[in-house]
């Protein structure tokens, strides 16, 4: 069995079962979770638009700038959003990093 998301970009996307069954226990999983720490999250630059997210270590997600928006993609390359500002995007793939990797934290100082 397979879930199809439709997108205004005219793209859809099919996950199957299992993979929404884990998005399912993640998201309940970080809602009950009363650890508040984030993971370090830096930027990178790669060419003219193309930011390149490292949250805590590991390769987060991108921020493309096309047609004048900023798509923000997570580590699995699903599409978090569209946004009109860089910092939305970078703001949104934080907090969506946040939630689908709850155990990757901070690194100890």
């Amino acid at each position: 069995m397979s879930t199809t998301i439709n997108r205004t970009a005219g793209t859809d996307v099919t996950l199957d079962t299992d993979t929404v069954d884990i998005v399912a226990v993640l998201e309940a999983e970080a809602a009950t979770s009363a650890r508040a720490a984030r993971a370090k999250l830096t930027w990178t630059l790669e060419g003219d638009d193309e930011w390149i997210a490292n949250y805590g270590g590991y390769f987060g997600g991108t921020v493309d700038k096309r047609d004048g928006r900023y798509i923000a993609s997570d580590t699995f390359g699903l599409v978090v959003g569209g946004f009109s500002s860089l910092e939305d995007a970078q703001t949104a793939l934080a907090g969506h990093l946040h939630v689908m990797l709850p155990s990757v934290i901070r690194p100890v100082a």
